[in-house]
């Protein structure tokens, strides 16, 4: 494996140089910034290139904070974090004890440790002492099978499309075709009024704290008698001709606990793509956004997606350089509602977090499956 080590340097100068003979010896390769920093693009956008490259983020926290980078108000380690979280890499945590954190640096462990479902983390107060926990972790990981546990359903779960729902509350253009996805929890007996009022209460904030959103977008919350949802707004001036990459739009919680997410797709100006390498990655985030509001934290979950019929979509492949000269649109003459994918399978809420690409991988061929030939 490729071994991505994130950390502020100072405080933690003897714990980073222990690790890199450590990781080689166990036959992985160590990934860390002292390795590329003479480089001619800029050192953020390395790290975090590099990142992308590694199968496995190992983080350490020690009493600093870092430099704050002013694109993001953030630190490298902590934009590093968000990156993992983000392309679902598995992560190892290890705290540093007996240190007085920063505040800020206190902040960003509240964080971490926020997003403990499926992420491995220990202490240590040395460098020997990390030595030996890593090597455990590592151990673990390497042999660690799917995190993914599925179970057959008994019966068709009692899912809501909001293509097909006439309470719909719009967000997006007109021209945009939102993607669906739904989350609900099997056996799930819905929520009260009270609990209900107390997560929509929560429900801005938690769409803002899964770090999903940037920061200047605006989150406006509309309530009904069934379920809430919190529409994301884009801002940003774009010229009707150029390509624009899929966005999360809108996240969704029913009375009856199910969670759903909706999103652009891909799209030019012959309309919007379902490109078959793009969108299990759009999948992946999207559950990954669902499991980051930490509503849904136990027990097993029905995933289901699904795309309107009615829009101007094409399966094609999606530039983001250039647009198409010519498409030809699944909706033409057809008004079929939605595709969607019919869930047989309930899996564990791994597929929320550590297990999102291998079920976004499996609910996009799901739904080439629904589609015309």
């Amino acid at each position: 494996m490729r071994v991505f080590i994130s950390s502020v340097r100072k405080g933690l100068e003897e714990e980073r140089d222990s690790l890199p003979g450590l990781i080689t010896a166990l036959g992985h390769t160590p990934v860390r910034f002292e390795d590329f920093s003479a480089q001619a693009t800029p050192s953020r956008e390395a790290c975090l290139a590099a990142l992308e490259s590694a199968d496995v983020c190992l983080l350490l926290l020690g009493p600093n904070y870092g430099h704050v980078f002013p694109e993001t108000g953030q630190s490298a380690t902590h934009d590093e974090w968000v990156h993992a979280q983000r392309l679902g890499k598995p992560r190892l945590v290890y705290r540093k004890n007996g240190v007085r954190f920063e505040p800020d640096q206190h902040a960003f462990t509240r964080i971490v440790e926020a997003y403990a479902t499926g992420v491995f983390r220990d202490s240590f107060s040395n460098s020997v002492e990390l030595q030996t926990k890593v090597v455990q972790g590592l151990r673990e990981l390497d042999s660690k099978p799917s995190p993914l546990e599925f179970r057959r359903l008994a019966q068709k779960p009692p899912l809501i499309w909001i293509a097909n729902d006439d309470r719909v509350h719009s967000s997006g253009s007109s021209q945009d075709s939102l993607l669906e996805l739904h989350v609900l929890s099997v056996d799930h007996p819905g929520y009260s009024a009270r609990e209900m009022d107390r997560l929509v209460d929560s429900l801005v904030s938690r769409v803002r704290g899964t770090e999903y959103i940037e920061s200047g977008q605006a989150l406006n919350l509309f309530k009904s008698q069934h379920h809430a949802a919190v529409s994301i707004e884009n801002d940003r001036r774009r010229a009707w001709n150029k390509p624009q990459s899929g966005e999360i739009r809108e996240v969704r919680l029913y009375k009856t606990g199910q969670v759903s997410t909706r999103a652009t797709l891909p799209r030019d100006q012959m309309g919007s793509i379902l490109d078959p390498e793009v969108l299990p990655k759009q999948f992946a985030e999207m559950l990954r956004l669902t499991g980051a509001l930490g509503i849904l934290q136990q027990g097993h979950v029905v995933v289901a997606a699904g795309v309107p019929s009615d829009g101007l979509i094409s399966v094609d492949t999606f530039d983001p350089h250039r647009s198409r000269s010519r498409a030809q649109p699944l909706g033409f003459g057809r008004s079929v509602g939605i595709y969607r994918t019919e869930p047989d399978e309930s899996v564990s809420l791994a597929a929320l977090e550590t297990g999102a690409n291998e079920v976004g991988r499996d609910l996009s061929r799901a739904l080439f499956d629904r589609l015309p030939t």
